[in-house]
């Protein structure tokens, strides 16, 4: 079985030794003990380190991800849920916020608050994706 010490760990997972560490002190990551009180890194310890990152990019805090480890089945499947729901919504915002910039450069009103089409964005009427913009005729956009 291959071991790490701390330094060594931290530079395998792409982290500073500070972090593991405080990783450990919040309890997410409970790395062995040698006799002499160093922190030694197995291969399991650093399959947890990644998933933690992993959790990290998915917007889970150290807590949460705590309670994955320490949770029961239900409790784990509650946390994984919220956080995938909580995923979905931002990715509505920002697929929203996209539609609205991709009209806002397709745009042929000089003016972005003389569109209907803008304003209704404004009003939290966004139009849905994949619409077809009409261009507004060069007379009337004066």
């Amino acid at each position: 079985m291959t071991t790490w010490r701390i330094g060594d760990a931290a530079a395998l997972l792409g982290v500073p030794t500070h972090v593991l560490r405080h990783w450990e002190e919040v309890g997410a990551l409970e790395p062995a003990r040698l006799a002499n009180g160093h922190r030694v890194y197995d291969d399991e310890t650093i399959t947890r380190a990644r998933l933690i990152r992993l959790c990290q990019r998915a917007g889970m805090s150290l807590t949460e991800i705590g309670d994955l480890y320490r949770g029961d089945g239900q409790r784990r499947a509650a946390l994984v849920r919220d956080r995938r729901d909580r995923i979905a919504d931002q990715i509505r915002q920002l697929h929203a916020a996209q539609d609205f910039l991709d009209h806002v450069l397709a745009c042929a009103h000089p003016v972005v608050s003389t569109c209907p089409e803008c304003s209704s964005f404004a009003a939290g009427q966004r139009e849905p994706r994949g619409a077809v913009i009409t261009p507004v005729p060069r007379e009337r956009r004066e």
